[in-house]
């Protein structure tokens, strides 16, 4: 996955949270530590490097904000975004002076979670533009457009590059033909039939597995299509 080494702690004491929260960043990629208090948080930073924590505020034991000064205080600086259910001024003033970098008042959705967490990654320098992806025998380098096959250039049309790095984003998730429109196609989607996105994946499939070795392509009835 494309964001595999980039390590996340998530400390929330709401258990069913805390799994959401896991869910949804390891969907993205991330690799997800989570603890439910402060308790043991500190033993695992002495041996981990984690990019970035999630910290609820309303912990047991230690506020979150607190835990933070604390680990400010000790040398830590790693990014944090507080995760809260403290909204007013006076509490989101507060917890960027205790050292948050961001914050996420609850509820919030799991898109708004992903989003401001690839954002401070960004800003931190964690999370660089990925040069090139692979999967497979495939090698995809994202500056030049071209893919690499057993070392050898396999020439793509630009819907076609678009097209397979869309599915090597999604390794085994049944992706419906609307979404590959939306992804693949974009604005010029709407005159695009499911026809003719069956017609782009078979052409796709012939030049980059042409004998059907691999089996890269797997259609998922009443949905799509799936890569692995």
């Amino acid at each position: 996955m494309q964001n595999e080494n980039i390590e996340i702690v998530v400390i929330e004491d709401e258990e069913d949270i805390l799994e959401l929260i896991e869910y949804h960043l390891e969907k993205e990629g991330y690799c997800v530590t989570g603890f439910l208090s402060t308790d043991n948080v500190e033993q695992f930073l002495e041996e981990e490097t984690p990019s970035l924590m999630l910290v609820d505020r309303n912990l047991p034991g230690m506020e979150g904000s607190e835990f933070i000064t604390y680990l400010r205080d000790i040398g830590y600086e790693i990014p944090v975004i507080f995760l809260t259910g403290k909204d007013k001024e006076s509490d989101l003033e507060e917890g960027f002076e205790r050292g948050g970098d961001d914050y996420i008042c609850k509820p919030f959705s799991p898109k708004e979670l992903t989003l401001r967490v690839k954002a401070l990654l960004k800003r931190t320098g964690a999370l660089q533009k990925q040069e090139r992806i692979k999967y497979k025998l495939l090698t995809m380098d994202l500056v030049k457009k071209d893919l690499i096959i057993n070392g050898g250039i396999i020439s793509l049309t630009n819907l076609e590059f678009k097209l397979l790095y869309t599915f090597m984003k999604h390794i085994d998730k049944a992706l419906a033909r609307d979404f590959l429109r939306d992804e693949v196609w974009g604005v010029e989607g709407d005159g695009v039939n499911d026809n003719a996105i069956n017609v782009a994946i078979n052409r796709l499939k012939n030049k980059i597995d042409p004998g059907n070795t691999q089996n890269y392509f797997h259609p998922v009835w009443g949905v799509g299509y799936k890569f692995s």
